[in-house]
């Protein structure tokens, strides 16, 4: 599909027509991205995307267990450590 640059204040952009939006699974939000001269387009990636499954996987490896010792509470935190 050909289409044109327009001018949008300062910046440039493309009309997108809905079914290319669709079939690109393009919201809101979006990566670009130049490889090799060209503009690529794609879906911008939540935050935690893929969480989930990270750590559906450390629980099934026995690897989902806390790091520290046993948590101290904040009195006592503060009693010995703190400097008053």
């Amino acid at each position: 599909m050909r289409t044109t640059i327009v001018r949008i204040g300062n910046s440039r952009g493309i009309r997108i027509p809905k079914a290319m939006l669709e079939q690109c699974h393009l919201d809101n939000a979006v990566e670009l991205e130049v490889q090799d001269g060209q503009l690529v387009v794609r879906p911008a990636e939540g935050p935690r995307l893929g969480w989930d499954d990270a750590f559906r996987r450390m629980r099934e490896q026995g690897d989902d267990t806390l790091l520290d010792d046993e948590p101290v509470s904040a009195g006592e935190w503060d009693r010995t450590e703190w400097e008053w």
